[in-house]
């Protein structure tokens, strides 16, 4: 990258500690307070009713459902009888615009997956043909498990993606997805809709992703609800507090670290040099990356000092949304050139999902341009601008959570825990972005 690492680096300590000593003297009250204060205190924005009325409107979820039905046609048309090359659109679908494109999405427009979920579209129709509840299952989904289910989902998909050998082929790709789609259906059979909201990783990840976006829905569900614009942060302050979100954060993060480590080139010495394989290695990486994080983050918490109202063992819970922008940072860094490039590609190549040369919705001709690759300091520039914003949105956030859980006579030095964490994974996000 055409910036001096020293330069990012230091720039990203001194911006994060510096909004930290802001934040610490100017930031005494909590402004979000998990949605909970007056809307003048998070800056919301009602919008007009008719804007309201056409984006809640049933017309616009029942063509939403259309699309996602639609697009896993065409993902099982290309899986099923498409050609086993990576001209086949199904590896751009599910790896640029399913696992990248869907948190850009959610980024920009909210809860994008559960908009379209396919599966939540069979789950209905199938009910509404047999007559069953379609607001619960046969079983309640058991609060103990929280969303842990999604962040094993969530480790399964990285795992495919970044460490197993065959994820280029078009079978495994295929029966990775069969699978999934199973455990959904069988999943949404026995404990109705509140599955996808626990244990769907793709929903549980764009619904946090969504915490970031500028819209809110006020009064859902009631025939006055409204759209109102209001600080992400504010949103973000609303994230559930259910068990495993510190689980689908480590995740997210890791992984993301993980795959900026496998491209440095003292990892690459190593596994060429080890009489191990690299499979054993990169899924040791891989695993140690999630599990290393998650533990950093959930020791920066619990070596906190919270009020009696509040245990240690909850405030990794209590804290994890404040990862999310970093996630999201690290979301843009090391994933914009892949989602624009390739994604571009991916548009052409769903005009002929059999590879017979077709031209089904006039996309074929489409060829990525490359533009970043010529702009090389404008997407350096951009991408230590991305981790950098993220963490120090994530220090607001976490700080504005603490107002909340801390006493007031150990608001700040019960921070510095957290805060030697935050810098720890700028440090070494920006490490190993420059090392890729």
């Amino acid at each position: 990258m055409p910036i001096p690492l020293s330069l990012a680096v230091g720039g990203a300590g001194v911006a994060l500690v510096v909004s930290f000593v802001i934040l610490a003297t100017a930031w005494r009250t909590p402004r979000y307070d998990g949605g909970t204060t007056s809307s003048r205190a998070v800056g919301e924005w009602v919008l007009p009713k008719p804007f309201s009325s056409l984006i809640l409107a049933p017309a616009l979820a029942i063509a939403l459902r259309v699309i996602g039905v639609a697009l896993l046609l065409l993902a099982a048309t290309a899986a099923l009888f498409g050609r086993n090359d990576l001209t086949n659109p199904l590896f751009g679908m599910v790896y640029v615009w399913w696992w990248v494109g869907l948190v850009f999405a959610s980024l920009l427009l909210g809860p994008v997956w559960k908009a379209i979920s396919p599966v939540r579209t069979i789950h209905a129709t199938l009910l509404t043909l047999s007559g069953g509840d379609r607001e619960r299952g046969l079983y309640d989904f058991p609060a103990r498990l929280g969303v842990w289910p999604a962040a094993l989902g969530l480790y399964a998909f990285v795992w495919l993606e970044l460490v197993y050998d065959n994820s280029s082929q078009l079978g495994d790709l295929r029966l990775w997805c069969a699978i999934y789609l199973a455990i959904m259906l069988v999943g949404g059979a026995v404990f109705g809709p509140a599955f996808y909201a626990k244990a769907d990783p793709f929903e549980v990840y764009s619904s946090l992703a969504a915490r970031l976006s500028p819209w809110h829905v006020r009064g859902a569900g009631t025939p006055d609800a409204r759209i109102v614009l209001r600080s992400p942060l504010a949103n973000l302050s609303t994230t559930p507090l259910v068990p495993g979100v510190w689980g689908v954060v480590a995740v997210l993060f890791g992984s993301t670290a993980f795959d900026s480590f496998a491209d440095s080139s003292w990892w690459l010495r190593t596994v060429y040099g080890s009489s191990f394989s690299a499979a054993t290695l990169n899924n040791l990486a891989l695993a140690g990356f999630c599990v290393g994080v998650g533990i950093l983050f959930a020791a920066g918490c619990v070596l906190t000092r919270p009020g009696t109202s509040v245990t240690r063992a909850e405030l990794p819970d209590r804290f994890a949304h404040s990862l999310v922008p970093i996630i999201a940072g690290y979301i843009v860094a090391h994933y914009l050139t892949l989602f624009v490039d390739y994604g571009w590609q991916t548009l052409a190549l769903v005009s002929d999902p059999l590879g017979k040369e077709w031209n089904l919705f006039g996309t074929a001709g489409l060829t990525p341009s490359f533009w970043f690759s010529y702009h090389p300091t404008l997407l350096a520039t951009i991408k230590v601008a991305a981790v950098v914003v993220g963490h120090v949105a994530a220090a607001v956030s976490a700080h504005d959570r603490a107002l909340t859980v801390f006493p007031p006579g150990r608001r700040v030095t019960s921070q510095l825990p957290l805060m030697v964490m935050m810098v720890a994974f700028t440090t070494g996000g920006l490490l190993l972005l420059f090392s890729a």
